[in-house]
C-alpha cells in the first residue's frame, strides 16, 4: 500500500478503463466518505456497489446505485439500481454478472504488514479478490480510529494500492431506553432462549431489549451479521460462553463497543458466504434468530422491504438467518415487531401483503401483546393465532373479516 494524496486518488480513478467503472465502496456505517466525494467528483460516470448508503450519499446523473440493501442515502434515488437477493449469495456478481473494476475501503493502519476492515467485512474480500484478479484499483481510506479485528478482514497491505489517511469518529447510534412495548416484546424474544444457545440480533430497540432480558441465560454463543452492544452488554453480564467466539460480520455501536473489538481475540469477523451461509447456521446449537418486520401477513408472511409501494431496505440476512435457524437443532426463528405503527395509525399485522415478501415460516411472531406461535400449526390456526396473540386489539375485529374473506375461517376454528 502507497499512501498517497488526494490528487493521486484521483488520477488513479481517472485511469479506470471502463467508461462507466463499477466500484464496490464500504458501506453500512464504515462509509469511507473522503474516498466517496472522490468518486463522485473524479468520474463522471460509474456504478457504485454499495451496502446501505447512509444519508449524504451522491446522487445526480452519470452515479448509479447498486445495492442489495436500501439505505436513507438512496430510497427516493430514481437512478437506484436494487437487486434483491439473500446477502449470502451477493458474492456471486462479482464473479458473474456485476464484476467490480475498483473497490474503496475503511481500514485501521497497518499493524504487522496487514490493515483491518474493522466494523464492515460482509462481502468486501470477496470484491476485493476479484479487482485484484481482473487487475483494478483498490483504495483504502486509512482511519486510526478505525478497530482493527480479526478474521477475514485482515488484509495484506499489498492488497491494497492506494491508502489516504483520514482520521474522524465513526458513527454511533443513540441510544434510547426501551419504552414499555419494547420491554414487553424483549422479555417474549428472551423467553425463546436457552442455557448454551446461539443469538442471531439485529439493529434497534427491539433486538437491545431482547439482549436485556437474556442477561440471566448462561453459555450464550453469537453467530450474527451483525454484533451492536446488545452483545457487549451480555458480555459485560457474564451470559456469553467465554469458549466459544463470536462471529459476525459488521458491528454498529458505541465507542466503547468499538474500543472491546479492537484486537479483541474472541470476536471474530467473518465474510458474509460464511456467516450468512444457512448451513452454518444450522450448525450452531439452538440458534436464536431474532428478526424484525414492517409487516406480517395472515399467511404467515413478513415484509421488510417495501414501504408505501417502494423500496425500503431489502432482505438483507433475514432470509438466510430463518432458514438457518429453523434447521437448527433446537433452532428458532423469531419475528419481533410492534403490532401497531403510530406513525400510519395501521396495524403491522395486515391481512394480506400488497408488498414482496421477504421470508415466512417463521417459529413464532411476538408483538407486545403476545407470542404466536406458528410452527406446525395449520394455515387456519397460524392466522387465528397472529389475530388473537400477535395483534392489536382495535386491529382483531377486522382482520377476522378478513380471514373469513381470504378463506382462512373454519366453522371450528379456536385456539
Amino acid at each position: 500500500m502507497r499512501m498517497v494524496t488526494e490528487r493521486e486518488v484521483l488520477d488513479g480513478l481517472a485511469a479506470l478503463e471502463a467508461p462507466a467503472p463499477r466500484v464496490v465502496v464500504s458501506g453500512n456505517f464504515a462509509t469511507p466518505w473522503e474516498l466517496v466525494r472522490l468518486l463522485d467528483a473524479g468520474l463522471p460516470r460509474c456504478r457504485a456497489f454499495v451496502l446501505n448508503p447512509q444519508a449524504g450519499w451522491p446522487r445526480r446523473d452519470g452515479f448509479v446505485t447498486e445495492t442489495p440493501f436500501v439505505g436513507p442515502g438512496v430510497r427516493d434515488d430514481p437512478r437506484l439500481d436494487y437487486l434483491p437477493m439473500r446477502l449470502s449469495l451477493v458474492p456471486r456478481l462479482f464473479d458473474t454478472l456485476r464484476p467490480p473494476d475498483a473497490a474503496l475501503v475503511h481500514t485501521s493502519p497497518p499493524r504487522g504488514g496487514k490493515v483491518s476492515l474493522g466494523i464492515e467485512v460482509n462481502y468486501l474480500p470477496a470484491a476485493i479478490e476479484r479487482v485484484r484478479s481482473r487487475g483494478g484499483l483498490v483504495v483504502a481510506q486509512v482511519n486510526p480510529r478505525m478497530p482493527y479485528t480479526v478474521g477475514d478482514g485482515e488484509l495484506d497491505a499489498g492488497l491494497i494500492d492506494l491508502g489516504l489517511e483520514v482520521e474522524g469518529a465513526l458513527p454511533s447510534p443513540v441510544g434510547r431506553p426501551p419504552d414499555p412495548a419494547a420491554a414487553a416484546i424483549g422479555a417474549r424474544v428472551a423467553a425463546w432462549a436457552v442455557d448454551g444457545a446461539t443469538l442471531q440480533l439485529g439493529i434497534g430497540q427491539l433486538p437491545d431489549a431482547a439482549a436485556r432480558e437474556l442477561r440471566s441465560v448462561r453459555r450464550l454463543g453469537v453467530w450474527s451479521e451483525l454484533v451492536s452492544d446488545g452483545v457487549l452488554a451480555l458480555e459485560q453480564a457474564g451470559a456469553l460462553d467465554p469458549d466459544r467466539p463470536l462471529c459476525t460480520t459488521f458491528l454498529f455501536g458505541s465507542p466503547e463497543l468499538y474500543e472491546w473489538a479492537d484486537r479483541n481475540p474472541r470476536l471474530t469477523v467473518r465474510r458474509t458466504e460464511v456467516v450468512n451461509d444457512p448451513a452454518r447456521i444450522a450448525a450452531q446449537p439452538a440458534m436464536l434468530s431474532v428478526n424484525t418486520a414492517l409487516q406480517v401477513d395472515l399467511f404467515a408472511q413478513s415484509n421488510t422491504s417495501y414501504a408505501g409501494g417502494r423500496i425500503w431496505s431489502g432482505f438483507g440476512g433475514q432470509p438466510d438467518f430463518v432458514s438457518g435457524a429453523l434447521h437448527a437443532d433446537g433452532g428458532h426463528a423469531v419475528i419481533a415487531l410492534r403490532s401497531w405503527h403510530d406513525k400510519t395509525d395501521t396495524s403491522s399485522v395486515v391481512p394480506l401483503l400488497r408488498e414482496p415478501a421477504s421470508s415466512f415460516q417463521h417459529s413464532v411472531v411476538v408483538t407486545e401483546h403476545g407470542s404466536a406461535e406458528l410452527f406446525g400449526h395449520s394455515q387456519h390456526d397460524q392466522a387465528a393465532l397472529l389475530i388473537e396473540r400477535a395483534a392489536d386489539p382495535r386491529a382483531r375485529d377486522a382482520l377476522w373479516d378478513a380471514a373469513g374473506t381470504l378463506g382462512l375461517v373454519r366453522a371450528d376454528d379456536g385456539l
